[in-house]
């Protein structure tokens, strides 16, 4: 499973571990990390303009020779541009979330780009696979910032089940415990987020990095249930002031108005006032050590769990 699956085949890549494509944490310096490390690294281009992601993979490709791929938000105001300078710069592989990618998948599959979005659902699953995706990441609720309603240990197996395509899991993996799970549940990759929020190499915040070596099983919370934009994050005052205005019926518009630039404020040391997005994973992170001691710690304890795969 670890030495060679379809997803390391897919990818060429030495593990079949994909680090989150994390907005405002997820740069050159820990996608190059996580390339060094035998991983998928990813650039998380979030709502950046098409400069700026362009700026990233000059910068990734400086500090690795290791295959590295971009995170696409499809919601992004600069998605179009985005695309095009990920074909333009012959990116190998991209990720998907907030949307559907059939739009760009001729332009992708022309350029040899290999599409893999983030699901949360087996009927979303089925039909991007129809439109010609190579693989899909199932994420379960347990995951750091969006999510959806079903939970990694149920997605799973029935994405597993129902597509030819490889599934790779998502949501509430941080150590090889996690990632064994993963394969028996029928997925042949993990996406780590949350773990890789403590690696050396990710540029974020130190605040927001102790936050999350401070969490607890109960420190995570939902917001935004009823804007139908779910979020989770750890409890500080933003998210308990959100929450109180969620109680109190304040409308949909008014509470994103809320949340509106708050993963940065975070990112910059603000995680009382800022939107610290993280999973339940973050629970069982205790320390920051590089991105490939991380890696290698996963992969040792999945082969001593599930035999030399």
């Amino acid at each position: 499973m670890i030495k060679k699956s379809r997803i390391t085949t897919l990818l060429g890549i030495k593990y079949p571990i994909i680090q989150g494509g994390m907005a405002w944490l997820a740069t050159a310096e820990l996608a190059a990390a996580v390339a060094n490390g035998g991983g998928l690294g990813l650039i998380a281009a979030g709502n950046a303009p098409g400069d700026w992601v362009r700026e990233q993979i000059h910068k990734a490709r400086a500090l690795t020779t290791k295959p590295f791929g971009v995170n696409v938000m499809l919601l992004s105001p600069y998605v179009d541009e985005v695309i095009r300078i990920i074909i333009e710069e012959k990116i190998p592989v991209i990720t998907t979330g907030a949307g559907n990618p059939g739009k760009y998948m001729p332009a992708l599959k022309e350029a040899g780009v290999k599409v893999i979005p983030v699901v949360n659902s087996v009927s979303l699953a089925k039909r991007l696979e129809k439109a010609g995706v190579d693989a899909v990441i199932g994420e379960g609720m347990e995951a750091g910032g969006h999510i959806g309603t079903e939970t990694t240990m149920v997605l799973i197996p029935q994405l597993a089940d129902a597509l030819e395509v490889p599934v790779i899991a998502a949501g509430g993996i941080a150590d090889g415990r996690g990632m064994a799970a993963a394969f028996v549940l029928g997925a042949e990759g993990v996406q780590v987020g949350t773990r890789f929020i403590c690696a050396e190499e990710c540029i974020v915040h130190e605040d927001y990095k102790k936050m999350v070596l401070k969490a607890t099983d109960r420190s995570t919370v939902i917001t935004g249930q009823s804007t139908g934009h779910p979020v989770r994050v750890l409890k500080n005052k933003l998210a308990r002031r959100f929450l109180e205005a969620e109680a109190e019926g304040v409308p949909p518009a008014e509470l994103e108005a809320m949340g509106a630039g708050k993963l940065a404020a975070a990112f910059h040391g603000d995680v009382e006032e800022g939107s610290v997005m993280a999973g339940q994973s973050a629970a069982l992170v205790n320390r920051i050590e590089p991105a490939a001691a991380i890696i290698e710690e996963m992969v040792s304890k999945c082969r001593e769990l599930l035999g030399d795969c």
